[in-house]
């Protein structure tokens, strides 16, 4: 986990990728830059009315300073303050209608940007391989879905456009002040270098704070849906405790970070108010000696107050927009990178289709490794024809599955080839080669949502009637028939409700649904309980004559009526042949007979009928 990325303040590179996203939206944006525009110039006429009020009408001077609206305000005080009150409220509400269209347009642009960003990055994760989940945690890749993408949000929706607001404000304040007093204006300004070193002070603090904070968070994702996931094997072994104790050093870690973060901000504000009170306390000392010699007049100084009251607010939100550009940027530069990385398993330039029709499968001195050259397969070679049903076996860690994840491409091999109808399979894309398979599973997966939808997953060319022929082939529609909703029955999350050899049957149903031209079976019945395995051994006995399968079992009892059995071991293709031959030869197939079932061998089978079923029994 121990991946954070700093971050720049400002990145163009980032920031031009991130800008990409808000483009299908730039009016929204121009619009609400629009209102932010005149938003920020409102801010400078309540300070002038104000001025006006004091010096025409409340504390009129001999000379006051003319101001473009003296022409229209009258000469009788009560009117012109009236007018002037007039002014004053319909400037703010103008001012509240601006605010509220601006951050409105900036926040629904923001929320559209993430949409189409979200959108990309879960369209670029069920694109990747499966090693890349081998490496990656998944509580760090919902850390970047969820997470960062809102630090992208707050930076697109609030902190670049709070960020112009900011300078355009303290721009016009600036000029305006310059045109009413340029010495109180310096004054003023004077204390600036002691804003700006409390500013770069607050900003060291809280910038570390975050980087732990947003450390913490991956982690706590991560330890979550780690635990959460695997809450069973916790109670089950009573690791509650222990589990608790190590997430409170995670969690700790934050609150930690958060309370450095808190006192940075606890002592930054009222350090940057009580400068700005100094500053105002030298506008009044030097104002009141200005006005005393009749070189300044009680509104100007009046007005000076109120700006420099509005002057070093945007000064106190710049620091605060530069930790979340901060944060922006380290998250821009995760989640970029997530988008940035490889499909290694990806279509060629010119993907071809499977053959139609009856084909062969063939693995030809396959070699393959997870990592570097540890290999997992060395040199296999076997060839499946059409219509027959081959069966692999072998101890824990021998092979098996990786046979079958490869010849899904899950993924790539390094060395030889594997073929389907004579073409090798990195020539089809992923997508056209999985469609003609049917895949069960030893631990079956369903998704939140009913049994129905759970056998469909999303194929628009199953309908209804195809679903309940699938679960009638696997005597899974008497259940479903039992229960209220039928096939319309809710399925929780994993498919918490339904026992596990429910689970698997659905996981059956699903596979048959899609009547696909290749099977594979991996550990496919050790999930249900005895009086289930026999009734779907009878269907998967039909289900398998004609269609090219690939069995994985350990329990040798259940493939040995298997065209033929590959036996691996240590990643090499050690026997092949039928039981009885495997039998024959005592070699590893034997001495794992002997070890498993050689008092429960079954009865011998003759020759299945030319054009019968195969009377397979699958584990």
């Amino acid at each position: 986990m121990e991946e954070e990325v700093v971050g720049k303040i400002y990145d163009a590179r980032l920031m031009r990728r991130m800008l990409r996203y808000a483009w299908p939206y730039r009016i929204w944006f121009a619009i609400a830059l629009g209102f932010l525009l005149l938003n920020s110039a409102l801010q400078i006429l309540g300070p002038l009315f104000t001025k006006v009020a004091v010096d025409r009408y409340l504390a009129p001077t001999s000379t006051p300073a003319s101001t473009p609206i003296d022409a229209y305000l009258s000469s009788d005080p009560w009117t012109g303050l009236t007018q002037i009150s007039l002014l004053y409220l319909a400037s703010m509400l103008i001012g509240l209608v601006c605010s509220f269209s601006q951050g409105y347009l900036m926040l629904k642009t923001g929320q559209h940007a993430m949409f189409d960003l979200r959108r990309d990055l879960m369209g670029h994760l069920q694109k990747l391989d499966l090693a890349y989940y081998d490496r990656h945690p998944v509580g760090r890749l919902l850390t970047r879905v969820t997470t960062d993408v809102d630090a992208l949000n707050e930076m697109l929706a609030s902190g670049l456009v709070a960020v112009v607001g900011d300078v355009l404000v303290l721009s016009f304040l600036l000029i305006v002040m310059f045109q009413l007093s340029p010495g109180m204006t310096l004054l003023m300004l004077a204390v600036l270098p002691l804003v700006v070193l409390a500013t770069a002070l607050f900003r060291k603090s809280v910038q570390s704070s975050y980087r732990r904070i947003r450390l913490a968070v991956a982690r706590i994702n991560a330890y979550m849906q780690e635990h959460i996931t695997g809450i069973t094997v916790l109670q089950l072994f009573n690791r509650e405790a222990k589990s608790g104790q190590e997430f409170d050093q995670t969690n700790r870690d934050h609150m930690e970070a958060f309370k450095d973060s808190i006192f940075a901000y606890g002592w930054f504000y009222p350090v940057v108010e009580f400068l700005g009170m100094l500053g105002m306390a030298s506008l009044l000392v030097y104002g009141g000696f200005r006005i005393q010699s009749g070189q300044l007049t009680l509104g100007v100084l009046v007005a000076f107050f109120q700006y420099a009251m509005r002057f070093y607010r945007p000064i106190q939100d710049l620091s605060e927009k530069y930790n979340i550009f901060q944060a922006a940027m380290a998250a821009a530069e995760r989640v970029f990178q997530l988008l940035d990385t490889n499909v290694d398993i990806a279509a060629s330039a010119q993907p071809r289709t499977v053959p139609a029709g009856p084909v062969t499968i063939e693995f030809d001195r396959v070699w393959f490794a997870y990592k570097h050259e540890d290999w997992v397969l060395r040199d296999v070679s076997f060839r499946m024809e059409p219509g027959e049903t081959i069966a692999v076996v072998g101890h824990t860690g021998a092979g098996k599955t990786t046979l079958t994840s490869l010849l899904l491409r899950f993924y790539d091999i390094q060395r030889g080839a594997i073929r389907i109808g004579g073409i090798d399979i990195r020539e089809f894309s992923p997508r056209e080669l999985r469609s003609h398979f049917g895949v069960v599973l030893q631990d079956p997966y369903l998704f939140t949502g009913d049994i129905g939808r759970n056998i469909q997953l999303g194929t628009a060319s199953i309908d209804e009637e195809q679903v309940r022929a699938a679960a009638a082939q696997v005597n899974l529609l008497a259940l479903v028939d039992s229960l209220p909703d039928g096939l319309r029955h809710p399925v929780r999350e994993r498919g918490a409700g339904l026992s596990t050899g429910q689970k698997q049957l659905v996981s059956f149903a699903r596979a048959l649904a899609r009547n696909p031209r290749f099977l594979v079976l991996d550990e496919a019945t050790s999930s249900v309980d005895t009086e289930t395995e026999m009734r779907v051994r009878e269907a998967l006995d039909r289900l398998l004559y004609g269609r090219t399968s690939i069995v994985i079992a350990h329990r040798l009892s259940t493939i040995q009526r298997a065209d033929r059995i590959l036996v691996m071991h240590k990643g090499e293709l050690r026997e092949s042949g039928t039981h009885q031959q495997l039998l024959a030869a005592r070699g590893i197939y034997f001495k794992l007979y002997q070890l498993q079932y050689k008092d429960q061998e079954l009865a011998p089978i003759g020759r299945r009928p030319a054009g019968g079923p195969s009377q397979l029994g699958i584990g």
